[in-house]
């Protein structure tokens, strides 16, 4: 092997191992979204505070995730499911905001766990890939 192939390959896993990780936490603050809702409707409508406001905080990550999809040499099924999270944020912002007679934020649940269901799918797609960079990294 070469040298370039070398460290190309170093390099890639701390990519990879922090793609994984900040999607991991993407995931992890959506979980926390979809208790505090349900917190929120349930007992304690102050809940919906900290609802917004996970959305606010862990939002960007969409974008962030989004950018490095496309650095790092992802498979197609990673850059597209990452960049399914900034279009199903954004059509959830617009779903409740905006105001029209076709009663859109009907669907803001349904969006919500769509976008559970691909972060989730994102987390278990970068978990298989793991394996085989390390394996990579090994044989060098």
């Amino acid at each position: 092997m070469t040298v370039n192939s070398e460290i190309d390959s170093a390099s890639i896993r701390p990519l990879f191992l922090g793609f994984y990780t900040t999607s991991v936490i993407f995931n992890i603050c959506l979980i926390f979204q979809l208790l505090t809702v349900g917190v929120a409707y349930f007992n304690n409508p102050e809940w919906w505070n900290i609802h917004v406001w996970l959305v606010r905080g862990y939002s960007g990550l969409s974008l962030i995730l989004l950018l490095w999809s496309f650095i790092t040499p992802f498979p197609r099924r990673i850059q597209r499911l990452t960049a399914t999270l900034p279009v199903l944020l954004g059509l959830q912002f617009t779903s409740i905001h905006i105001k029209t007679p076709f009663h859109l934020e009907i669907l803001h649940p349904l969006m919500g766990f769509s976008l559970f269901y691909v972060s989730s799918s994102l987390v278990h797609g970068v978990s298989r890939i793991l394996p085989s960079v390390n394996h990579h990294n090994e044989q060098i």
